[in-house]
């Protein structure tokens, strides 16, 4: 057997190692980033879909509030 040939290949087997475990932890924090700005949004949504109180604690309608109590006519 060559010792050269083993000493390549395991230099090989360890640069695929480090490339791989590299790989993983940029995949890692990408994840991790990720799910931090869906949370983010997912809170920005469930506050932007609750209605919002008027100061004396009644419902703020909006524009479907004002509609909704006429007649058409």
């Amino acid at each position: 057997m060559d010792p050269m040939a083993d000493e390549n290949d395991k230099s090989t087997k360890q640069d695929s190692r480090q490339a791989t475990s590299s790989r993983d932890d940029r995949l890692k924090s990408a994840l991790r980033e990720n799910l931090k700005r869906r949370k983010v949004q997912a809170r920005e949504r469930a506050a932007s879909a609750d209605p919002s109180q008027n100061e004396d604690g009644s419902l703020n309608e909006g524009a479907a509030g004002k509609t909704a109590g006429k007649t058409g006519g």
